[in-house]
């Protein structure tokens, strides 16, 4: 099966140029033993390259290239696979773009395709290539430095143990997890996670539930949630629970146990975040949507987490406008070397910025992914690069300083 992978990369500072002709003879070597073939551009700064070929053989010299250290901010653009190869000559051409007219470069690198019928702009990999030629983006090119740029700084006086005193009646607990703002040093939030008594996910808790009855079990859990976050002082931050779904439409009057709750907890309902995933709303949406119109009208904000990993994201947000999203942690994760997640994430920072949505990148755990999630916009992380949920208490926080 004939595969296709496109990159874009930036050549080193302390690498010479005059090195890239013998860059391009090696390769040709390569590529010719493992009947790879394409095209490698080159800008003046900025690496774009099409393999083409068998896709083990393409795998193998990408994960190759991926292990060169003259060039960085490598950027997975397509993985795809065609009928037939684009740039079909014998090893890897190496096209300079500085040694043409502006107004001819673009022709000039078309004029090295071997496929007539593959070479229009219906192609997706013709158009990641003209995009490249005429500089079309170079705005979303966002050159972080080296992870190891950067020193991460435990804050131990942020760190707090809970009143363990309050867990002794009940066989589960919650784990304490802060969402920060890097730039200014601060925790604007804690995220409260429930855990079964041997610290396993809620799934294990709730396994012990007939039917419906899991709706009940799963609210009555945050009064324990509210009384530990009133323990632990969180004075002015807010407080975000999750809630299955569901359980807002199944249980009455759930609205009204969690301001009661919220109030015997010396909390205030613009304090709390409710957080709910995208899985089993569409079942019943317009109820769904009633309980979040009783939600804000009582002051309670609206979270939806996990975004982008479900079906419904996109329709939620035509029906109900959230106050924060949080986009899923399989989106974050390498988002620094994935062009389609890139993408996603742009369009998710653009969609929430005309809605007045905040938005939060969990699951954060490589310097990169935050370097280039705080480039593209995002201000607010959650993730083990920082901090990792501690069981009954606030754990330190490991703040980023430059080198």
């Amino acid at each position: 099966m004939l595969s296709t992978i496109i990159y874009r990369s930036h050549l080193c500072d302390d690498v010479p140029v005059k090195v890239l002709e013998e860059l391009a003879v090696k390769a040709n070597v390569t590529n010719e033993l493992f009947d790879v073939t394409g095209i490698l551009l080159f800008n003046g700064t900025h690496f774009f390259q099409v393999l083409e070929g068998p896709e083990e053989a393409v795998s193998t010299i990408y994960e190759r290239i991926c292990q060169d250290v003259r060039h960085h901010n490598l950027v997975e653009l397509m993985r795809d696979y065609a009928p037939s190869r684009r740039f079909g000559n014998v090893g890897m051409e190496l096209f300079d773009l500085r040694e043409y007219e502006k107004d001819l470069v673009l022709q000039a690198v078309l004029d090295k395709g071997t496929s007539k019928y593959q070479l229009t702009y219906d192609d997706r990999a013709l158009q990641f290539l003209r995009t490249f030629v005429e500089a079309g983006e170079k705005e979303n090119y966002f050159e972080i430095p080296a992870a190891d740029s950067w020193d991460f700084i435990a804050d131990e006086k942020l760190q707090l143990e809970g009143d363990a005193s309050l867990l002794s009646a009940d066989d589960y607990s919650f784990a304490f997890q802060p969402i920060i703002d890097p730039f200014t040093q601060r925790i604007v939030s804690l995220e409260a996670s429930m855990r079964s008594a041997d610290g396993g996910s809620p799934r294990d808790y709730f396994a012990r539930f007939p039917g419906d009855e899991i709706y009940a079990a799963d609210l009555k859990s945050k009064t324990l949630a509210f009384s530990l976050a009133n323990k632990l002082g969180i004075r002015e931050l807010s407080l975000s629970i999750k809630l299955l779904p569901m359980t807002l439409v199944m249980v009455p009057d759930a609205v009204g146990f969690l301001l009661r709750e919220i109030e015997a907890s010396g909390l205030v309902p613009e304090q709390v975040v409710v957080e709910v995933t995208e899985d089993d709303v569409l079942s019943r949406i317009d109820e769904f949507e009633t309980a979040i119109k009783h939600l804000k009208a009582a002051g309670i904000s609206l979270a939806i987490d996990d975004f982008g990993a479900g079906s419904a994201g996109l329709l939620l947000l035509t029906r109900f406008q959230p106050d924060k999203i949080k986009i899923d942690s399989n989106i974050i994760c390498d988002v620094h070397k994935s062009g389609p997640k890139q993408a996603i994430v742009h369009a998710i920072i653009k969609c929430c910025s005309s809605l007045k949505i905040s938005v939060i990148a969990e699951g954060v755990e490589k310097p990169e992914e935050w370097m280039w999630l705080e480039a593209a916009g995002i201000c607010n992380f959650q993730g083990s690069l920082f901090a990792k949920p501690k069981l009954n208490g606030i754990p330190a926080v490991a703040w980023p300083e430059l080198k």
